[in-house]
């Protein structure tokens, strides 16, 4: 039997509560938070940081990244496809001034590097001799369900490349994810100059602040196969709450072994299809960007988000003459020509890395549709972006680990008091958007209306509680919560604890829903209505307890309050109601030592 030890939370919930100074930075006052006054200088001292990859002027307009000769490969041969657009259109984006170099972009090539040739790739870069104080490694994070690895590379100048070494050495990571939709290339091919460039290469002196893991391919299933999904139908960029899939529990572990303080996510999206349907116009920007926009993400990783790394972002893109916009999209429907950002639910890369206390960042650039039209010109586009992130977070290291360390800090303090936000839905407005005229390649500008996710709008609130109490029979959920990176404490002897219970007020079936339409791959949900009942409930030994005084309590949130399409209820992980309550008073349990 493990040994037990008494656990009253109050000492913890005391410790969170301990103050962390930010950094300057220019804010409003906002009540009952600290805000600093000043800015500081973006570049830090000591920082080496290089220009913009194809701004070098001693640099051959080449990015080369040979491979060691290759083993024989059998390359899917995708055919020739016809231009979804005429040349008047693809006038208006040339390739950029500099060739970008991999296996899927050979200039005679008609399919994309394959998962054996990033195997072969990332390979050629650990198995180099090191440079300098350069190190790297192959990660492998798992594999996809038809066996094909996923791959990463590690690139620090820590003393070893370890997950202690790699965390003690007082550099922030940077992951980089590339390919969870297999139909969007770019970003996978530019993952790979960006390793090549990171560890033998124009960006490697960013190592002198900061550790970076590469992980260019996140659905290998879906790439060999240029669908957007899973081998099983599931789309993944909608799985990281859930996890049922192992491409996206692959991810979840490489955050939780190397804590990231930025996560950028690299998609394309659609360029013709629906918007050549819906407003007989064609896409123009090269890039669309966004970060987490979801109920409960912290107001100074916003700020970090926008202020940091995306006004700078939007500025390496124009000044490479590349446009940009924040990330929109819209319906499947033919009727609905409503504009959305990017969702608002916890579901996606983007927002529950978010909640995992990082700036999170979605870069999207046009390529969905078109096959290999203007593929240099997006893969400079994503190096553009991602090299800025870096930079970014090259730049603002000390200042970002301030504003981590206060988060979580702020958001373990939390528990127990005020309210939090159990829904959250985008602000309806309009805007004018700058598309392509399918004739002409003309601009064409037109007014839509537009959901907004910079400014949610709180349709549930809860008071906050202390934890929630699950049954001894809710292991699934258990064994998610854990992959989330949450704490979860077993009861080692039975007790009492205030709680609310939750009492259905109505039912319904239904499936879950993103901004385009139903998500691929959902089995169907439960929504419920619920009403919190206060009462004290007696909790057995052999059962659990999630509490919210640690830093990812809002993950917890997200997958515990049953009466939302993302939570644990509504997708069966928890089969019923009675399995779980909302703990309204910091417990006196007794706790197995071993969790």
């Amino acid at each position: 039997m493990p040994w037990k030890a008494s656990a009253v939370l109050a000492a913890i919930l005391l410790t969170a509560c301990s103050s962390t100074p930010l950094p300057p930075w220019p804010s409003p006052q906002t009540a009952q938070r600290p805000v600093a006054p000043a800015p500081v200088p973006r570049a830090q001292p000591g920082t080496v940081v290089p220009a913009p990859l194809g701004q070098q002027p001693q640099q051959p307009a080449v990015i080369a990244s040979p491979l060691p000769p290759p083993a024989p490969l059998l390359v899917q041969n995708e055919g020739p496809m016809a231009p979804p657009y005429g040349d008047a259109v693809a006038a208006r984006f040339p390739d950029p001034s500099m060739a970008y170099s991999t296996p899927g972009l050979a200039r005679d090539r008609r399919a994309f590097t394959t998962n054996a040739e990033v195997g072969q790739w990332l390979r050629s870069l650990t198995d180099s001799a090191p440079s300098g104080a350069t190190r790297t490694k192959l990660l492998n994070l798992g594999m996809s369900q038809r066996g094909e690895p996923i791959l990463g590379i590690l690139a620090t100048r820590a003393v070893n490349t370890d997950t202690a070494t790699v965390e003690s050495s007082g550099r922030p990571t940077v992951v980089l994810i590339g390919q969870q939709h297999g139909d969007e290339p770019a970003g996978g091919e530019a993952l790979l100059v960006v390793s090549r460039e990171l560890t033998q290469g124009l960006l490697e002196p960013l190592l002198d602040r900061i550790n970076v893991i590469v992980v260019p391919r996140a659905n290998p299933d879906g790439a060999a196969a240029s669908t957007r999904v899973t081998a099983n139908g599931v789309d993944m960029n909608r799985d990281h709450l859930l996890l049922n899939t192992p491409e996206a529990r692959a991810l979840a572990q490489v955050i939780n072994d190397y804590r990231p303080i930025l996560v950028v996510d690299a998609h394309e999206y659609t360029a013709v299809g629906r918007y050549l349907q819906k407003f007989n116009a064609i896409q123009r920007y090269d890039a669309l960007l966004q970060y987490t926009t979801t109920a409960n993400y912290p107001e100074f990783l916003t700020k970090a988000s926008q202020e940091w790394y995306h006004q700078p972002m939007v500025a390496a893109l124009k000044a490479q003459g590349l446009t940009s916009e924040w990330y929109y999209t819209t319906s499947t429907n033919p009727d609905d020509k409503r504009i959305s950002m990017g969702g608002t639910q916890p579901d996606t890369g983007r927002n529950v890395n978010g909640l995992k206390n990082t700036v999170s960042l979605l870069i999207e650039t046009r390529g969905v549709g078109i096959g290999r039209m203007h593929i240099q010109r997006r893969v400079h586009a994503q190096v553009t972006a991602i090299t800025s992130a870096l930079r970014s977070t090259a730049d603002r290291a000390n200042n970002l680990e301030q504003v981590r360390s206060f988060v979580v800090r702020d958001i373990s303090a939390q528990a127990c008091r005020d309210q939090v936000v159990i829904e959250a839905a985008a602000t309806p407005t309009q805007r004018d958007l700058d598309f392509l005229d399918p004739e002409t390649g003309a601009d064409k500008q037109i007014r839509v209306d537009w959901n907004s996710s910079l400014t949610l709008r709180s349709t549930k609130t809860r008071a906050r509680p202390c934890g929630y109490w699950l049954a001894a029979s809710s292991t699934a959920a258990v064994e998610r919560l854990k992959l989330l990176g949450l704490q979860v404490l077993r009861i080692a002897e039975s007790g009492s604890v205030l709680a609310d219970t939750y009492r259905e007020t109505a039912r319904e079936s239904g499936d879950r829903q993103d901004v385009i339409g139903t998500i691929a791959g959902g089995t169907g949900i439960v929504r419920v209505q619920v009403a919190p009942v206060r009462s004290a409930i007696d909790v057995p030994a052999g059962s659990f307890y999630v509490p919210l005084n640690q830093p990812r309590a809002n993950l917890a949130v997200a997958a515990l309050e049953p009466d939302t399409q993302n939570s644990y209820f509504a997708n069966r992980l928890i089969e019923d109601l009675g399995h779980t309550a909302r703990v309204m008073s910091t417990p006196s349990l007794v706790f197995e030592e071993n969790e």
